[in-house]
C-alpha cells in the first residue's frame, strides 16, 4: 500500500530535524563559481584561481569555489546576464562587453587614453571615473564590483596576411573587435572594417578567413596559440588598455555574512597590484613568445602615436554619440587624467 505524505507533515518533519541540528544547513559550504572565457594559461585564469583559493581557504570551507575556463559557462559577452539572473557567481569580463549594458564602460575609446601607459589608465580606473561605471554596473546587472579593476594589457592590431608598418595599414582590412561601440568607432574612424566575434570562436573564424585580423593582447593571442591560425603581423599601437570588471551576483553576495564579504573584498584588494604587475610582466614575456613564434612587430614611433591621437580627437564627437557616452564619464575621466603630474 503507498501512504501519503501531506505536506504538512514534511514540514513539521524538517522543522524537527532542524531543532535537533540547527547548524546541519548552515554548515552547507556556498557554491561560488565563476566564468571566464579565456584559457587556463591565460593570466586572468591563472590570477582570479589564486584569487579564487584564498577564498576558499580564508573562509575555511564556508564558500567552495569552482573556476571554468575557455567560456565552459558563458563567453564574456554573455556573461552579465547569468550575473543578473543568478545563474553564476562570479565573472570577471572584459569592460567591452559591457558597453550594451552600461556604455560608459567604453570609456577607454576615448582618444586621451589612446597609446597612453598604464599609469595614465588607472589615474581613471582607479578615480572617480571607474567608481562612476562600477556603481552603474551595480545597479543595472545587481552585482557587486569587488574591487580595482584587472588589467588585461595593451590591446593591439594582428594581422594574417597583410604586414602593419603603420596605422595606415589597416584600411579596407577586416578586423575582429572584441566588443563595444567604441572599438568598432576606432576600427573605423582609421579605415577598417569592424567585425565582432567572441572570444571561443576567434581561432575558428580566423581559420576560415571571416576577418583578416584582430584587436587583441599579446598574452591573449599567445595562450591561444594563435600563431598555429595564421597570424603573423602586429602593430602594437596600444589602441587601448583593457580592463576586467570583477563582479559578484548580489544573490549571492547577499547571502554571505559580513565577515565573508570583508574576506573577499579584502583579498581582492591585498592581492590586486600584485596581479596587476604579474599581468604586465606576462605580457612581455607573451610577445617574446609570438616573435619567437615568428610573428613580426612593429612599434609606433611616439610622433606616429601622437598623430592618431590627434585624428581620433577630431572626431570624438562621433565617438561620444555613436557609444552613447555620458557627459559625466566624459568629464570624468579628463578630470583623472589631468591629474598626472
Amino acid at each position: 500500500m503507498i501512504r501519503r505524505v501531506s505536506r504538512r507533515a514534511v514540514v513539521l518533519g524538517l522543522a524537527a530535524a532542524t531543532a535537533r541540528n540547527p547548524t546541519a544547513w548552515a554548515d552547507e559550504p556556498l557554491r561560488l563559481r565563476c566564468s571566464l572565457d579565456t584559457a587556463p594559461a591565460h593570466m586572468r585564469n591563472i590570477s582570479v584561481g589564486d584569487f579564487l583559493k584564498k577564498v576558499e581557504a580564508g573562509s575555511n570551507g564556508r564558500i567552495r569555489t569552482e573556476l571554468f575556463s575557455s567560456g565552459q559557462l558563458y563567453a564574456d559577452l554573455n556573461v552579465s546576464k547569468a550575473l543578473l539572473q543568478g545563474q553564476v557567481e562570479m565573472a570577471v569580463p572584459g569592460s567591452w562587453t559591457l558597453t550594451g549594458i552600461v556604455p560608459d564602460a567604453d570609456m577607454f575609446q576615448l582618444p586621451a587614453l589612446y597609446g597612453q601607459p598604464f599609469e595614465v589608465a588607472h589615474h581613471a580606473t582607479d578615480g572617480r571615473a571607474g567608481a562612476f561605471v562600477s556603481s552603474q554596473l551595480e545597479s543595472k546587472l545587481r552585482v557587486h564590483v569587488l574591487g580595482r579593476w584587472f588589467d588585461l594589457g595593451y590591446e593591439n592590431l594582428y594581422s594574417t596576411k597583410k604586414p602593419l608598418h603603420t596605422i595606415d595599414d589597416i584600411r579596407g582590412m577586416k578586423i575582429r573587435s572584441p566588443g563595444g561601440a567604441g572599438v568598432a568607432w576606432r576600427l573605423h574612424s582609421l579605415g577598417a572594417i569592424p567585425n565582432t566575434t567572441a572570444w571561443p570562436d576567434v581561432a575558428m573564424a580566423l581559420s576560415q578567413g571571416t576577418f583578416d585580423g584582430l584587436v587583441t593582447t599579446d598574452q591573449s593571442l599567445a595562450a591561444a596559440q594563435f600563431w598555429d591560425v595564421g597570424i603573423k603581423y602586429s602593430l602594437a599601437d596600444r589602441g587601448f588598455i583593457g580592463e576586467y570588471i570583477p563582479m559578484v551576483s548580489q544573490l549571492f553576495w547577499n547571502k554571505l555574512t559580513p565577515d565573508l564579504q570583508a574576506l573577499m573584498t579584502g583579498l581582492w584588494d591585498s592581492h590586486i597590484a600584485e596581479y596587476r604587475r604579474a599581468t604586465l610582466a606576462s605580457q612581455v614575456a607573451a610577445r617574446t613568445t609570438l616573435e619567437a613564434h615568428g610573428i613580426v612587430f612593429v612599434d609606433p614611433t611616439p610622433e606616429q602615436a601622437a598623430a592618431t591621437r590627434r585624428l581620433l580627437v577630431a572626431s570624438q564627437d562621433a565617438l561620444i554619440h555613436d557609444s552613447n557616452l555620458s557627459k559625466e564619464i566624459v568629464a570624468l575621466a579628463g578630470e583623472d587624467i589631468g591629474k598626472i603630474g
